[in-house]
């Protein structure tokens, strides 16, 4: 009996010895990817587009900070493209029926960017007013007059960088692109924007340094050498956006004919491949609530904050836009580190929109963009006080967390991978 159970043992520990250990399970590459996005390099990134001022479309400064983006891009491994195009002021009434300059194409200074087009005045307790892209604004809202007064800037430096007015009339306009090819798919895409003009005699810190910020720090982590992705993705920094979205309307026009289309025929590349998706940053750092009944806003961010993903409703591609949308949310659940996504169906009044009766498209927001932002709830917006100084680590980091949704949602989108991950 002893020696049968002696036996048994041995044999149980020979078998042991010989089964291999199981593989030790790997780590999810978009999760790697994700942390590899950082709040300083975020904070960094913002604070150097500050350094040119408003970044006011048509001056030297917004050709100043053009340059510094595709040196940048370069930078990170992804080769930079620019877009020409002639940018013609609009006429009449601007966006929210704001009075216009008819030799720029821009706001009046005092022309109010209220919530609904034309509107004065405030919602009131318990009221609603008709906002932007057909959002409704309840309780209190606050007029936002959009700031060209440069003594409503109290710093001198910041007064002299941003003295340089739009030049009057029609002039050659360039924005700046790059692209992450596709291994297996080059000739689908996924476009990733945000634009990189601001006004308001500030430094457009939030507005839209922001989501170009974002815009960029995906660039470099997808750009890295160890990324590969099956499809292609385009980062594209929009010029005018303030002057009614003709940078990204420019490339639109110019481009939607030349999707999927061989270059040279034969050649296997793609200068602009189908379009899949187009996802906007416009506006990603403050969520402090709506306007008090003395009309200010809380200097503290509200605990309730969320990064908001909108679709348009009316949009051609509606159904395939709320797809993506909730796509985004999920990411979010799965990749985001601090705050939630909501979805919304009212997207308006940013460069998503000339694309989206071409494709499905998406923006991502601070706030609702009609019935909050256009509501008063971000008062820096379009004001001397879009300062880098302005905004806290909080802020700064809800704008990382649409950063880290964008990142896991387009990673999962276009099969991103790692080679030879740790």
């Amino acid at each position: 009996m002893m020696r049968w159970m002696v036996l048994t043992v041995a044999c149980a520990a020979l078998l042991q010895a010989q089964t291999p250990a199981p593989a030790p399970a790997q780590e999810d590459p978009i999760k790697i990817l994700v942390a590899r996005l950082d709040l300083e390099r975020y904070k960094a990134t913002i604070k150097g587009l500050t350094q040119f001022g408003d970044r006011r479309q048509g001056t030297a400064r917004n050709r100043a900070a053009l340059d510094w983006i595709e040196s940048q891009l370069r930078s990170y491994g992804c080769e930079p493209e620019r877009l020409n195009y002639t940018y013609t002021p609009r006429q009449g009434r601007g966006r929210a029926g704001a009075a216009i300059d008819p030799a720029t194409g821009e706001p009046l200074a005092g022309a109010a960017q209220t919530a609904g087009a034309g509107q004065r005045g405030q919602a009131g307790r318990g009221g609603s007013t008709a906002g932007q892209g057909g959002s409704r604004i309840f309780g209190i809202s606050k007029r936002l007059p959009v700031n060209n007064d440069p003594s409503a800037q109290p710093d001198p430096k910041l007064r002299e960088l941003n003295a340089e007015p739009t030049p009057p009339g029609p002039g050659p306009r360039e924005e700046v692109y790059c692209t992450k090819v596709g291994a297996t798919h080059p000739e689908e895409m996924y476009i990733v924007g945000g634009h990189m003009d601001g006004i308001g005699w500030g430094e457009a810190a939030n507005d839209d340094g922001s989501g170009a910020a974002i815009v960029m720090e995906l660039a470099r982590v997808f750009s890295s050498p160890d990324v590969r992705t099956d499809r292609s993705i385009r980062f594209a920094l929009w010029n005018n956006e303030e002057s009614g979205t003709n940078g990204s309307r420019a490339y639109v026009e110019q481009r939607k004919d030349l999707q999927g289309k061989q270059d040279p025929p034969g050649s296997g590349k793609y200068p602009e491949p189908k379009w899949l998706g187009m996802i906007q940053h416009d506006m990603m750092l403050f969520d402090h609530g709506m306007p008090r009944a003395d009309g200010m806003v809380s200097k503290e961010q509200r605990p309730e904050a969320d990064v908001n993903v909108e679709f348009q409703a009316t949009s051609a591609f509606a159904a395939q836009a709320a797809t993506l949308a909730w796509a985004f949310r999920a990411a979010n659940e799965k990749y985001a580190s601090d705050y939630p996504a909501s979805v919304g169906n009212h997207m308006t009044n940013t460069d998503s929109g000339p694309f989206q009766n071409e494709v499905p498209a998406i923006s991502l927001r601070e706030n609702e963009r009609g019935a909050q932002i256009g509501g008063g709830w971000d008062p820096q917006w379009h004001q001397p006080t879009d300062l880098y100084s302005t905004y806290s680590d909080k802020d700064f980091r809800l704008g990382l967390n649409a950063a880290q949704t964008t990142l896991g949602a387009v990673a999962q989108l276009t099969g991103a991978t790692i080679k030879n991950p740790k």
